[in-house]
């Protein structure tokens, strides 16, 4: 297996209000005990340092919870005690998660200066009605102006996260959504659809959402604007302006690893010897900020060469371009030809194209995507 790519992914659990949707390990705060974690986000990478192996990071991705709550002074020394850890690329893409309610002009151009170059803004929706029913804390015109504030403060590299398919939205009122985001001319997009999740709010008290027949008329009128306004999809919900793809995800849905810090943050490691890591971070916030340099991680495990092949899957049939057969072998260490019976049989019921050894979804595949990824995992 070869050496592949690495990437930091940091998690800051905190937010206004949980969404009533959300079910990412995020704890409503007032008082963020800023210095405390930060603390603890470095003794954690310290840590970790071992699972690096001298790899330099080619992308970071502050998640969360709500990231841009954290001061401008808590992100720079975050920053800088990272970079003192850890051997980072030339071109680094730094992306970090901000919500419109509290997006300051300021504060957007603080977190620039510390060395974040790509925002991805949770806008959600632009319209008031859609935004009051998935509770978020923001309105319409804060959206709007969040987006102004990341140009102004330089930002050329930022994304839209956009959703549809939610309660009481018609065709309409989604290409209206989309199209106001779309006068914004961003450089990348997240459109994807909201689904209910266990253990939330949504999937305690169901909100009425849109009939199958309206969704896939959503979803069809979208990918139709996007095209129009000239954004390539490169992933199911991804779509994005030349060169603004976003790396971070990327190396995800390409199956390369990650280092993660923070309460509740998940990593996955290739080693020396084949086997492939996956890692978890004590979700709690109190409980790892208590935590020694060694007591971070709350659970280990092995992949499985069966398992390994399924994630790959999982990741790599999101993407519009699919992947090869020689990027299976160097990503997972294993042997294409195992695929060969699985791949024939989804080609042959129209799931799967393969055309001089490159595997991707087809668009029946794209709408039965569970269905071809579970095919993949052992029974």
């Amino acid at each position: 297996m070869q050496l592949l790519p690495l990437s930091l992914y940091i998690h800051l659990p905190w937010c206004e209000r949980k969404c009533p949707y959300c079910d990412f390990n995020s704890h409503e705060a007032r008082d963020i005990p800023e210095t405390q974690y930060v603390d603890a986000l470095l003794r954690d990478l310290e840590g970790d340092l071992p699972l690096a192996r001298g790899r330099p990071v080619s992308t970071v991705f502050i998640g969360g919870g709500t990231p841009s709550l954290f001061s401008a002074r808590a992100i720079t020394r975050l920053l800088a005690g990272i970079g003192s850890r850890l051997a980072l690329s030339p071109g680094l893409e730094a992306t970090m998660e901000a919500n419109p309610g509290s997006a300051e002009a300021g504060k957007f151009a603080d977190f620039r200066a510390a060395g974040i170059n790509r925002l991805s803004l949770g806008v959600q929706s632009f319209d008031d009605h859609c935004l009051s029913t998935l509770g978020r804390v923001h309105n319409g015109k804060q959206a709007r102006s969040a987006v102004e504030y990341a140009r102004a403060a330089g930002f050329d590299s930022f994304n839209i996260d956009l959703m549809h398919g939610l309660p009481g939205q018609t065709v309409a009122t989604a290409e209206a959504d989309l199209r106001t985001a779309l006068a914004f001319d961003p450089p990348h997009l997240s459109w994807y659809q909201l689904t209910i999740e266990p253990n939330t709010v949504f999937h305690k008290r169901p909100p009425r959402l849109p009939v199958e027949d309206a969704l896939a008329d959503i979803q069809q009128a979208g990918e139709s604007l996007l095209a129009a306004a000239g954004y390539g999809q490169y992933e199911v919900s991804a779509y994005s302006r030349p060169g603004f793809r976003c790396r971070h995800n990327l190396n995800y849905w390409s199956f390369g690893d990650y280092l993660g810090i923070g309460a509740g943050a998940h990593g996955k490691i290739s080693h020396a010897d084949g086997r492939v890591e996956r890692y978890a971070k004590k979700r709690q916030p109190g409980d790892y900020m208590a935590a020694s340099q060694r007591g971070f991680t709350s659970s280990r495990r092995y992949l499985s060469p069966a398992d390994i092949t399924g994630e790959f899957m999982l990741n790599a049939l999101r993407l519009n371009d699919g992947f090869s057969l020689a990027q299976f072998a160097a990503m997972t260490g294993q042997d294409p030809a195992d695929l060969e019976p699985r791949l024939l049989e989804f080609r042959q019921r129209g799931l799967l194209d393969i055309d001089n050894s490159r595997v991707k979804t087809s668009e029946l595949g794209r709408r039965f995507l569970d269905t071809v990824v579970a095919g993949f995992f052992p029974d």
